[in-house]
């Protein structure tokens, strides 16, 4: 990559699962009724359609892996498992009562954390059977769960799969030992190995690994025995994503100083060494930071262009109705967001009271609606059109003029009507998509609100 275009664009932005993103969602969120009646619309929209989609917050961990960004709390008590899972349980039945008397017909489940099995195999099994018993399953429903190597047992492969899973994704990070050390991450290549045999044994379809450049004291070296030993299990997809430095929002970040993280060189030379080795293996580059083998879904969805991004990342199940379960979870009617609560004992609260657990939203407008399409096409198709009326606002044409400079540096082709990213441009997708975000433009952050975009 070219070193110059590399210090000029390389300036924080957002990562856009969602326009508008979360900082600049309105200050007042929707109503309990607003939020009921976005829900309902976008269910009879969605149900017999496509679906719907859940994703499960389960923020409990043992230890805290200080590179996280996620929300998590930290506890070795395993007695909260039960409390937790009534109270997700509660909150789908909430739901269920805005869908009247349509069953719910379930085309993806996520499990994200925090770490899903800090929860045993039966209470996770006890949560899905309790998500499914009044729905039904689409014929193409996708079920998966994020995996900590280090406490993922066999038990809970098998618990998982008897449920409908057929999806895993391998939280590896790094292979490297004073990496992994000073993260606080604790497991080993053998455990990794272990974990993508034994979910292929049992019949997982899809294995996932998360790979992230940029981590304090990690090398050039480091990453090419890493991926070295990546290539040799033979992941389906690979998420190879870079570390976001936000120590203001996550403090256990400050555990190190900026001082143990590669330069903007070294990162990069990191992340080429890691790229390089992927595309040599066969992997084919999907979206950001996403890489996957020709015969995985990710890259047939892009291939046939039917790639999406929500809050959860890639994915090529679209539905327009996704529900957020559990603390800090976000939900998404294509016409507004909400997030839950994010701490643990606020979400209780509100659960307890027979109230959904809004703590922020926003109503989309035309305006943020027409711009989210363009931003989600960049998204995952590296290109966007504005030839219909619905394709079009003011905005749109001051993003054009916005991207003149990238335009001249060769990271974008602008046609009549069509923006195209070019190869090279690819690795600033966020820059072009900000060029977008008239939300962001508005009120231009005075201080660190987003991690650096490259």
């Amino acid at each position: 990559m070219d070193k110059d275009l590399l210090f000029k664009y390389n300036t924080p932005g957002p990562r856009y699962t969602s326009y508008p993103t979360v900082p600049y969602w309105q200050k007042t969120p929707p109503t309990q009724a607003s939020w009921q009646n976005l829900v309902k619309n976008a269910f009879s929209i969605s149900n017999q359609k496509e679906g719907i989609s859940l994703y499960v917050h389960l923020p409990f961990c043992e230890s805290l892996c200080t590179y996280c960004g996620c929300n998590t709390r930290i506890t070795i008590n395993h007695a909260v498992e039960t409390k937790y899972i009534n109270a997700v349980l509660k909150e789908w039945s909430l739901y269920f009562s805005i869908f009247g008397n349509e069953k719910p017909v379930i085309r993806e489940i996520h499990l994200g954390g925090g770490t899903p099995t800090f929860f045993s195999p039966e209470n996770l099994q006890r949560l899905i059977k309790g998500l499914t018993e009044k729905a039904e399953i689409h014929p193409k429903a996708q079920f998966g769960f994020e995996a900590h190597p280090g406490n993922t047992t066999d038990e809970h492969l098998m618990a998982l799969y008897e449920v409908g899973f057929r999806r895993i994704s391998i939280g590896v990070q790094d292979f490297n030992p004073i990496v992994l050390a000073i993260i606080n991450r604790h497991q080993t290549y053998e455990q990794v190995a272990h974990l993508t045999h034994k979910a292929r044994e049992i019949g997982y379809t899809s294995v996932n690994y998360d790979i992230v450049y940029g981590l304090p004291q990690q090398k050039t070296c480091y990453m090419m025995e890493t991926m070295f030993k990546v290539i040799k299990l033979k992941p389906d997809r690979i998420a190879f994503y870079s570390y976001a430095h936000v120590p203001w929002i996550k403090p256990g970040q400050r555990s190190y100083t900026e001082l143990d993280l590669p330069d903007a060189d070294k990162k990069m030379a990191i992340y080429e060494t890691g790229r390089n080795a992927l595309e040599l293996a066969g992997y084919k580059d999907i979206g950001m930071d996403h890489f996957a083998l020709e015969t995985d879904e990710l890259y047939i969805a892009q291939t046939e262009k039917r790639l999406h991004r929500n809050f959860m990342g890639y994915t090529d199940t679209r539905t327009r109705l996704l529900i957020g379960l559990g603390a800090s979870s976000i939900s998404d009617t294509w016409d507004g967001y909400i997030q839950n609560e994010k701490r643990v004992e606020d979400y209780y609260k509100r659960i307890a009271t027979g109230e959904l657990p809004i703590a922020k939203g926003h109503e989309l407008t035309r305006d943020d609606q027409v711009l989210r399409r363009h931003i989600l096409n960049l998204m995952t198709n590296f290109e966007t059109s504005w030839r219909q009326p619905e394709e079009v606002c003011d905005e749109v044409y001051k993003a054009i003029e916005r991207l003149a400079e990238m335009e001249m540096d060769e990271l974008i082709s602008i046609e009549p009507y069509r923006l195209r990213i070019t190869e090279t441009g690819k690795a600033f997708v966020r820059n072009v998509c900000m060029a977008f975000d008239a939300r962001l433009w508005e009120d231009v952050p005075q201080s660190a609100l987003f991690s650096q975009t490259v």
